[in-house]
């Protein structure tokens, strides 16, 4: 993997950290995008030495030319995109009654919407490396509950969305898999991470996963990926 390319948006924080920080350690090169300059410089300074070179990029996925320009940056940079992991999500948590018209297009614009552009953005660099696109859905892309409408949405329809485009993009040579997390320790929805989540998923398990498909002979594609924490408290 040494030398390869990564693009990963929402990198300056929680999984999409966690990923960019097992690239790296594995000599890859990696863009980070996000919509906050000052955030994304700091986490491309944090993760700067561990193997390869790191390149922050201000981009809101939301936004078609946005996710174009990272692509660009990248290969101009690099001169090549191997790996693509559309990581950008937000939630919205809260009944249908008091849920606003504005959280439920924030909610379907960043995490469905989103990965539409970017795969739009990086499809003929990852053609040209018969590269590896990644999504990060959920549980809840299969797992619906209250209070959930617009996360819910979101997530079933990433997962849709990226089983559908993996049988679009096999013949090309680039494969496609989604990452369905349960509970993992990020600051996702407002959370504090503290000793109280060591058992939840690592931010740095999902990076090491996402490390482990790079790496699996191109000749397998595990397309779906449930993951969740092996010893949750009881309830």
């Amino acid at each position: 993997m040494k030398g390869n390319v990564a693009l990963i948006t929402g990198g300056s924080s929680g999984i999409g950290y966690g990923i960019a920080q097992e690239l790296l350690k594995k000599g890859v090169n990696v863009g980070i995008t996000g919509r906050d300059k000052g955030r994304i410089e700091e986490a491309a300074r944090k993760l700067e030495g561990l193997g390869g070179e790191v390149l922050p990029i201000q981009a809101d996925v939301r936004e078609f030319e946005a996710q174009q320009n990272a692509v660009k940056a990248v290969t101009d940079k690099w001169g090549r995109l191997d790996y693509f992991v559309a990581n950008a999500g937000l939630g919205h948590f809260g009944s249908i009654e008091e849920l606003t018209p504005e959280q439920w297009s924030e909610t379907i614009d960043t995490n469905l919407t989103g990965v539409f552009y970017s795969i739009k953005a990086a499809l003929e660099p990852l053609k040209a490396s018969k590269g590896y696109f990644i999504t990060i859905s959920s549980l809840a892309g299969t797992n619906f509950f209250a209070g959930g409408s617009a996360y819910n949405a979101s997530k079933f329809g990433l997962t849709g969305f990226t089983q559908a485009i993996m049988l679009d993009l096999r013949d090309a040579g680039i494969r496609v898999s989604t990452i369905m997390p349960g509970s993992v320790a990020t600051n996702f929805n407002n959370h504090k991470v503290s000793d109280e989540d060591a058992w939840k998923i690592q931010i740095e398990d999902i990076g090491e996963m996402v490390v482990g498909l790079f790496e699996l002979n191109s000749r397998t594609l595990p397309s779906k990926i449930e993951v969740r924490p092996s010893m949750p408290p009881r309830k």
